[in-house]
């Protein structure tokens, strides 16, 4: 069966609290702090972007899961800051990590959920038989304007998934997946635009919810589960309010949602957002669990996944540099040097 093999995680070590950002707009801190959950975010270093990012996470998911860079046959790399507008991060992710040259390669684009686009499409080619390994990577440098309301969750992270069928490798199997897109446009960036813009309130209630909550519950219908049959669950995080909000409108409980909840401790890496719940949550996952997954892209559109856990994920956390202490690892910057590594300055 088709599943998850290995993954990486990384996250740059810059951090800057909201009442810094809060404080150089005279914002109330305790209010926005409140409505979005979330008390800092990660930052980029000067020299990191989504292609460096994307190789540190590359690097240590093909280091885990113990698999020469050779029998990769794709590579899909999915963010909303690609450093080219013509030049693919995928490609050059793939020399440095001495991927190829036989493998499919392309850079994807749907919001935060481009990348766990290309997990359905990396799927799909294991399924036919067309490839045995494919690696799948979400990385983002998020960026916003200044004083507008997205700069205080917009973060820096980047995974890195390595899908196969190789029975004695898979920590995680695929069971069933799907997908609900529409026309909505709640965020966009016209080409040349510095900074996305967005519609305010409408990203929520006609966006973010109608489309999660569809896919959600067409996929509970046809994978005959209920949500008392999941361990934990996972949705895009823009915010620390958004999922709790969607778990509790499906039935799902805290405990349940809680451990995927990185956003607050690092903020929403767009692309990176849901996959890096989902690890956090691999983590700590025992065997024969399940995990229901929903991601959500601005545009829009939302990809659902179950995953059930194998036997060999136990024996392969003893490897693994958990999320949750890499997370500890962190510094602090002001907002002005927070404007600097932006390049906003």
């Amino acid at each position: 069966m088709t599943g998850i093999i290995s993954y990486g995680t990384y996250v740059p070590q810059y951090r800057i609290k909201i009442s810094e950002i809060a404080g150089a707009w005279q914002k109330d801190t305790q209010e926005i702090t409140s409505a979005l959950r979330i008390v800092e975010k990660s930052v980029p270093n000067n020299d990191e972007d989504a292609i460096t990012m994307g190789i540190e996470a590359g690097m240590e998911a093909l280091r885990a899961g113990n698999i020469d860079p050779k029998q990769i046959q794709s590579v899909f790399v999915g963010s909303e800051s690609h450093p080219y507008t013509v030049n693919p991060s995928s490609s050059t992710i793939a020399e440095i990590l001495g991927i190829g040259p036989d493998y499919f390669a392309a850079d994807l684009e749907f919001a935060c959920k481009a990348a766990t686009a290309g997990v359905g499409v990396t799927c799909g080619l294991l399924d036919s038989n067309k490839i045995d390994y494919g690696l799948v990577i979400g990385s983002d440098t998020a960026q916003a304007k200044p004083s507008d309301v997205i700069e205080f969750t917009a973060a820096s992270a980047s995974v890195a998934l390595l899908l196969g069928k190789s029975s004695e490798k898979t920590i995680a199997d695929v069971k069933e997946m799907s997908s609900f897109t529409s026309d909505t446009p709640d965020f966009w960036r016209r080409d040349g635009s510095r900074f996305p813009s967005h519609a305010g309130r409408f990203t929520g209630e006609p966006a973010y919810f109608h489309h999660i909550l569809h896919e959600a519950k067409k996929l509970l219908l046809e994978s005959k589960l209920a949500p008392t049959d999941f361990a934990y669950c996972v949705f895009h995080m823009p915010n620390g309010k958004f999922p709790q909000v969607i778990a509790k409108k499906l039935g799902f409980t805290q405990e349940q949602l809680k451990p995927s909840l990185t956003v607050e401790s690092i903020g929403n890496p767009y692309s990176a957002a849901a996959l890096l719940g989902l690890s956090a949550v691999l983590d700590i996952a025992k065997p024969k669990e399940k995990i229901f997954f929903v991601s959500y892209g601005s545009g829009a559109g939302s990809d659902g996944f179950i995953f059930e856990t194998t036997k060999q994920i136990t024996k392969w956390q003893k490897l693994h540099t958990p999320f949750a202490k890499k997370v500890k690892k962190k510094e602090y910057i002001g907002y002005v040097e927070y404007l600097k590594k932006m390049k906003n300055l």
